[in-house]
Formats: structure tokens, sequence, C-alpha cells
């Protein structure tokens, strides 16, 4: 998951939760205001009763009758109550008044008390013929009906608040991310070939500019660091490779030299001349190796049919060792001929994979290589097995060394350069290689190179 929608998914939970108790907050503010206003509203009347009933003057009595009609609604289901105290403590039963109720305001002195829509007040006052118990009680179906009006007020903002929410969070992780989206897209346009590019300088001091210099620093000394290598490998073609040349000219005209006249040197010429060859062999696959592992050039790339291309490789080996054994199993191809075309540098694949093929008919001496073409899944696979020496189990973590050779090859001719060669070129084409190999038995190379996609 991307750190974008991570921030969008923690913005989202977060304004939620906030959105939540903001709700809960207010639906039970406003349900204890609802309900408390209410008791308030019984406990008037309450009293009102009370004054009412210590009233002997019937004008007063009168006048208080009307001011409780005039200014004080008749509640819903209203019912008054006066109990004698005594008569309950007698266990005395009272229809319509829950006695839980009863016996909360003969512990205190007065209570409120709530059964389903009905809503109680009452409390104990000391009259002349004892104490009593004043009750009111009513029903608060407006009440009722405003908190759950409220409820689905709540619910259903806090469901458009959710997808408010959603579609702000990502907007606002999209517009955060702009910039870093900014920074990925001209990195991956950056390559070997062109890091003279710089990133854009955000001209802030945020962890987004501070990420870009750090790469735009990164970048001055990987371009540095390629010059240097480039120049290197330019002066080395052209300085080793002369004194090369002129070596491997004197040694073989002193060697025509020696056989007219017959010099006893001759031998020795001929080994200074092998020693010549095998180093200036070394050179051009060191120098290969540079070039395909550095450069990162992507020069003169074409369509290439895989079945094609080792059915040239297996031209250029019966010419290099004409006694092979090489044979081309082209029985697994792809219906689709299109499967099999890659994009990439003849030369190049040409080079790898010849590399391959001629070290398996080396380290076979020449018994049978099967070069096998087949597709799956967008990948073109070149299986080369051979019945040759196999490679040790120790040594397989070590075959794409340069200059490393397996402990059983000490009886034939090598560098330890041909595979990390191929190794680079297969990955210059995005692809892999993969090995399976037991000594004394054989080696299966399998090349993985991606189908061309128009």
């Amino acid at each position: 998951m991307s750190i974008q929608r991570k921030v969008a998914l923690l913005f989202f939970a977060l304004t939620s939760t906030v959105i939540i108790l903001l709700s809960g907050a207010i639906f039970y503010f406003t349900h204890q205001f609802t309900f408390g206003d209410f008791y308030k509203r019984l406990e008037a009347r309450v009293n009102l009763a009370a004054q009412m009933h210590q009233l002997n003057d019937k004008d007063s009595l009168g006048v208080y009758k009307e001011i409780r009609h005039r200014y004080l609604e008749r509640l819903p289901n209203e019912q008054q109550y006066v109990l004698k105290q005594a008569d309950y403590i007698n266990k005395k039963p009272v229809h319509g008044v829950p006695a839980p109720f009863i016996a909360t305001i003969l512990e205190q002195g007065q209570a409120r008390y709530k059964q389903g829509n009905v809503f109680y007040a009452g409390k104990i006052t000391t009259m002349k013929e004892g104490r009593l118990i004043f009750i009111v009680s009513a029903a608060d179906p407006y009440g009722l009906e405003e908190l759950e009006n409220l409820e689905k007020v709540l619910i259903t903002g806090f469901l458009v608040s959710l997808v408010l929410v959603y579609f702000i969070g990502r907007r606002f992780s999209f517009d955060t991310f702009r910039p870093v989206r900014n920074i990925i897209k001209k990195v991956n346009t950056i390559t070997a070939s062109n890091l003279h590019l710089r990133l854009e300088n955000y001209n802030s001091k945020d962890e987004v500019g501070l990420l870009t210099q750090t790469f735009n620093d990164m970048l001055d000394r990987l371009e540095t660091a390629f010059e240097t290598q480039n120049n290197f490998i330019s002066n080395a073609s052209h300085e080793l490779r002369t004194p090369l040349a002129v070596i491997k000219g004197e040694a073989e005209l002193a060697l025509k030299q020696a056989a007219k006249t017959g010099n006893a040197d001759g031998e020795a010429l001929q080994q200074i001349l092998k020693s010549a060859q095998s180093l200036q062999d070394i050179l051009t696959s060191l120098l290969g190796l540079a070039q395909t592992g550095f450069d990162g050039k992507k020069q003169n790339w074409d369509l290439i049919r895989a079945d094609e291309l080792v059915w040239e490789i297996k031209a250029s080996a019966d010419q290099i060792v004409p006694g092979n054994n090489v044979r081309i199993d082209l029985s697994a191809l792809p219906d689709d001929l299109d499967q099999l075309q890659i994009l990439g540098n003849s030369n190049l694949l040409k080079l790898a994979l010849s590399n391959i093929v001629l070290n398996a008919c080396k380290y076979s001496e020449n018994k049978e290589v099967l070069v096998k073409v087949s597709g799956e899944n967008d990948r073109v696979i070149v299986s080369v097995k051979d019945e040759g020496i196999g490679i040790p189990e120790k040594d397989l973590g070590h075959i794409f060394e340069p200059f490393f050779r397996a402990s059983n090859t000490g009886k034939f001719e090598g560098h330890g350069v041909g595979l990390p060669l191929a190794l680079n070129i297969i990955r210059l084409h995005k692809g892999n290689i993969a090995i399976v190999s037991k000594e004394n038995e054989g080696t299966d190379i399998r090349i993985v190179l991606p189908v061309y996609v128009a």
C-alpha cells in the first residue's frame, strides 16, 4: 500500500472518529437538556400543587388555579398524586406510581423517575395533616420526537460526512504527495546516458526540498563517477590495445623468420603470441563487461526473433568449435510467433548467448548441448542444457563474479568473465538468468527475456 493511500485512510479514520465523538456529545447533552427541562416543568407543577394544597382561602386558591391554567399548559397524560407518607410506609399500593420511585422519595425526600415515555417528579412536604408526597407524572412525546429527529439528522450527517471526508482525504493526500510523484517521475527519466539532468528545486526547507537536494547531490557524484568510468574505458581501449597489437605483430613476424631460419626460439615466440592473444581476449571481455554494466546506453535496439537468434548462435558455434554437438529444440514454440519478439541489441544478445553455448560445449567436451526456445507469461525462455562436468554446489553462488572459476575447471582454459558479461547484457535487456547444475551430471542455464509489447 502506498504512503499516499495510507495518509488518506489515516485522515479518514481520524476525521471520522472526531465526527463520531462530536455527534455523540451533541446527542448526549441534548438528551440531558431535554429530559432535564421536562423534569423541571414537572417539579414546578409539584411545587404548585403543594402550595395549592396548603391554601384554605378560596380566592387565593382560585388565583393559583387561574395562574396554572394560564401559564402552565396541561402536559400529555398529566396526572397528579397526593399520598400520605404513613400509608406507603405500611406498603399500601398506589395505582400508576412505580414502587421504586416512591421508595427513592421516601429515602431522599424528592426524586425523578422515568418509566418508558412517562416521567415522574415528586417530593415530600409537611402539611397540617402530616407528611404528604406530591407526585406529578406526564408523557413527553415531543421531547422524544425531537431526540429521534436529532438522531436521524446526526446519523445522516455522519454518513454524508464520511463520503465528504473520504474524497477530501484522497484529494488532500494527492496534493500533499504531488511533489514526491514529480520527483519519482523525473528520477525515472534519468539514466546513465542523461546524467546531466537534475531535479527541479522547490526552494523550500521542508522534507521534499531536502529530498530534492539529496537526489541532486547524488546525481552530481554519479555523473562524476560515470565520466571517470567512461574516460577510463576509452583510454584503456586505446592505450592497451595498441601495444598488444604491436606485440602480436612482432611475435608473428619473428615466428615467421624463425621458421625460415630454423631458429630454436620459435617455441618461445609461439608462447608469447599465445599469451598476447589471451591477454587481448581478456581485455576485450573486460571492456565489454565494463561497457554493458556501466554506460547504460541503448544504441541500435531492434526487434529480434528468439528462434532466429539461436540459429545464428548455432552458426557462430559451428565456426568457432567445428566439432560441437549443439542441437536446437523448437518443439515448445508458442502458437503466436509475436511472443518470440524481443526488443534489444542483436550483437550484445549474440555475445551473451554465445558465451553460454560455447561454455557448454567446452565444459561438456563436445557432448550434446540442447538449446531450447519456449515462451510463457509474456516471457521468452532460452534454455541451454549440457551433459558436462557441472558446477560444484559450493561454487554456484560465485559463478557470476568476475574472474571466478569453479574448482573443477582446472584443465579447461578460461578467464572467468564470460558469465558476468552475459548476466550484465541480459539485465540490460530487463531479463534474468537462472542456473541449475549438479557436479558430473551437467548444467541447465535458463535465460528469460521480456516479450516486446507494441
